[in-house]
């Protein structure tokens, strides 16, 4: 028997506590550790121990009951919120704790839908029950309004009927007639319902004080879902990352089909250098479980660390695609807003500079290092700034690396003004013919990038016409301002290739090309990004949190009271509100929290000329451009 299942808070809500004590009662460990002295078992690393806090998801095993357990404990605080949707991607089941004495905070309801939107398998756990201040029906009040009406305490019949009654209109139907229902039956009812993400079972204690513990690791047996795919083909997805002083990097890698097994050899995408397809044979060299041993092997379902695999990325997929369950996209709880200059204290280090990002990077996509040619300058991209403090510390510590950070810049995006023709005709010098008619037109706000081709095969024949397709990410990469563009559809309406003097690129050079003289010819609009705020305050705060929303050019889209607190949802813009938080610390004396995502992106005030230094050459430099794109120059078109 198999469970694997993460563990998700609001921060300081008793998550990496409860993590503790259940490793205690499992037996895994002697004495629980403690998160404010640093010496919680599944914070392992230095600045972890130091600040107290989670920064990387992180997966430990135990037993209960013949049952082997992967427990993944995840960050709490906003600025890791990646760690926590990568480690989606491992488990079958949440345990979701919500603290007795606040409730329901902002960041509970932003992964209570994550978790939701997913369909995941989700039992609530309502921690510190051992203070005066924590009330058990107050907290079901609050998740029964805030969250879900679907939730009932493990135990309660007529809980566990009432949110099956309002997740199943066959059960409604059964209420509503009067029917005589066994207990037996309303238990089973419930424990199929929750094992499908229908229906969520409530457990109540105090991780600190290890009550309720064991009987939420018997829920846990209940109500998490045994994981298949015995009969499915070798399929598994890397959630994280780690090092080994004599086997090198490890993958940490949820298998959902098949088996991998010491010696195997495998299809890996490669870096970019080894093989025309992209991929690469690698040999399994160790395979070990989540204690350290040599397993030799991981059946379908385990969680286990993969040596061998060379420089694989986090949520790279092992085997075929198509037998994931699931797929998570990154970016939904939190997406990078911020960009910001690495600098080392020392000129000579740059090289290695831009190694540590690159391997950094590779562990969290999101980071997304790059590094401008033109200016020497190597950027990541961080949540805020309890992430960029831990990368500094982390770039010190791990890579013996001595740099600060420049200044924050916001992260804009663009979209063209108005309807535009583009065109290339690259057909110098030769060997080369890629000629291309496009037209350009705003899009809709949210509607990312449309493509498509109204032209004949007979006119540019369809491998080339793939191409463009597979070119146009690149070329919107960076618009006339330098930022992404999105909100844009691009129709392919002509053009033409030759017999003879057609090269496999030629079109791949052309389209970017084609696409900025219609950004040029169509105008740039710059785009802002507007952050969703849930905002609970206490009620006599409320005016003073209206008002500040109001100054932060941001609007109130909902507001409700409850006995003590206020809960605001506000649309406001981050380059006013990255810093509200602290604020709103200090204005309500700490008693006030918020959570914020990026919601949508709106067009800037007019005032606003923010620019971002350009990676590449201009595709508008053609001469330049061609250049590049045939090597000529220190800077490819593809860096």
């Amino acid at each position: 028997m198999i469970r694997n299942f993460g563990i998700f808070a609001h921060v300081d809500a008793g998550k990496t506590t409860l993590t503790e004590r259940m490793l205690l009662e499992t037996g895994m460990i002697r004495e629980a550790g403690s998160v404010d002295r640093g010496t919680a078992h599944t914070d392992s690393l230095p600045v972890e121990q130091r600040r107290g806090i989670s920064v990387k998801s992180s997966c430990v095993q135990m037993h209960w009951k013949d049952c082997r357990m992967h427990l993944i404990d995840t960050p709490g605080h906003a600025d890791f919120s990646a760690q926590i949707e990568r480690a989606l991607w491992a488990m079958d089941g949440a345990v979701l704790v919500l603290s007795g004495v606040e409730g329901v905070q902002p960041q509970t309801e932003l992964l209570y839908e994550e978790l939701q939107g997913q369909q995941m398998p989700m039992i609530l756990f309502l921690n510190k029950m051992d203070r005066d201040s924590a009330s058990e029906d107050q907290t079901m009040e609050d998740v029964h309004r805030n969250l879900t009406e679907r939730a009932a305490r493990h135990g309660n019949t007529q809980e566990m009927l009432e949110a099956m009654c309002a997740a199943d209109d066959g059960w409604m139907e059964r209420f509503l007639s009067d029917e005589a229902v066994a207990e037996e039956e309303i238990r089973a009812g419930f424990a199929k319902m929750a094992t499908e993400g229908r229906v969520y079972p409530v457990f109540s204690g105090s991780a600190l004080r290890g009550t309720g513990v064991c009987a939420l690791l018997d829920g846990i047996l209940e109500y998490f879902p045994q994981p298949g795919g015995e009969s499915l083909p070798l399929c598994g997805v890397v959630f994280a990352l780690t090092q080994d002083r004599l086997l090198g990097n490890g993958a940490m890698v949820r298998l959902f089909g098949g088996r991998l097994s010491n010696r195997q050899d495998i299809e890996v995408p490669g870096n970019g250098r080894e093989g025309e397809n992209g991929s690469v044979l690698r040999k399994v060299t160790q395979v070990r479980d989540m204690e350290g041993h040599d397993v030799g092997m991981l059946s379908a379902g385990e969680i286990g660390v993969v040596y061998g695999l060379g420089a694989v990325s986090v949520s790279q997929v092992i085997g075929a695609q198509q037998a994931l369950p699931r797929r998570v996209q990154p970016g939904h709880l939190r997406t990078p807003l911020m960009t910001v200059q690495v600098i080392p204290e020392d000129g000579e280090d740059m090289e290695r500079v831009r190694a540590a990002c690159s391997e950094l990077s590779r562990e969290d996509p999101l980071l997304e290092a790059r590094y401008i040619r033109s200016l020497k300058e190597e950027h990541l991209q961080v949540m805020g700034h309890i992430h960029r403090e831990v990368l500094e510390e982390e770039l010190r510590q791990r890579f013996g690396l001595k740099i600060h950070f420049g200044p924050a810049s916001l992260i804009y995006r663009e979209t063209i003004g108005r309807e535009a023709v583009g065109f290339c005709a690259y057909t110098m010098p030769k060997p080369c013919w890629a000629v291309l008619r496009m037209i350009l037109r705003p899009g809709a706000r949210g509607s990312g990038v449309q493509f498509r081709s109204t032209v004949p095969v007979r006119t540019i024949q369809e491998r080339y016409q793939h191409q463009v397709a597979q070119a146009i990410p690149m070329a919107l990469a960076q618009g006339r301002r330098g930022w992404q563009v999105t909100d844009i559809e691009i129709e392919l309406v002509d053009g033409s290739d030759h017999q003879f003097h057609t090269h496999p690129l030629d079109f791949i050079v052309a389209t970017p090309m084609a696409v900025h003289d219609g950004l040029q010819r169509g105008g740039s609009v710059l785009l802002e990004p507007v952050m969703e705020l849930r905002l609970r305050v206490p009620g006599t705060e409320i005016g003073r949190v209206t008002s500040d929303v109001l100054r932060m050019r941001g609007t109130i889209q909902d507001t409700h009271m409850g006995k003590e607190y206020g809960t605001i949802t506000a649309f406001v813009p981050a380059s006013t509100s990255l810093d509200y938080a602290t604020e709103l610390a200090a204005a309500t004396g700490g008693r006030g929290s918020l959570s914020m995502r990026l919601h949508h992106y709106a067009p800037c005030p007019e005032d606003v000329d923010a620019r971002c230094p350009r990676e590449t050459v201009d595709p508008l430099d053609q001469s330049r451009y061609i250049l590049a794109a045939r090597h000529a120059l220190d800077s490819g078109i593809f860096d």
